[in-house]
């Protein structure tokens, strides 16, 4: 396995494991302040949204990489790739903003 999965494996593993510590305690054995239970709430909500921008950006990259390989092959296509291009950036925006709106709606639920 390369250094670079590894290095995948072990980001997925804490971002799949933090949001499960926000609510680890038990009722008994609440949290001495109610600031650290929000705290936790907001690391658990923030690290999936982190992981969609991070994959957002990394699809947008390698699209717009493609599209200028695309365009320097047939400079005449330029048009219809851009365009293309742009529709397919529109729509890895909208699922990391998608992300986000999910991120808050957890946060609102719980902090509420």
């Amino acid at each position: 396995m390369s250094l670079k999965n590894k290095l995948a494996l072990a980001a997925a593993t804490a971002v799949t494991l933090v949001p499960f510590t926000a609510l680890a305690q038990e009722a008994a054995k609440a949290a001495t302040n109610e600031h650290d239970v929000h705290a936790w709430v907001a690391c658990a909500a923030a690290s999936p949204s982190a992981s969609q921008a991070l994959g957002g950006t990394a699809g947008q990259g390698r699209a717009v990489a493609a599209a200028l390989e695309g365009i320097s092959r047939n400079p005449g296509a330029a048009a219809r790739l851009q365009t293309v291009m742009i529709l397919g950036l529109a729509m890895i925006e909208s699922l990391v903003l998608f992300a986000l709106a999910v991120s808050l709606v957890l946060v609102f639920m719980k902090m509420g």
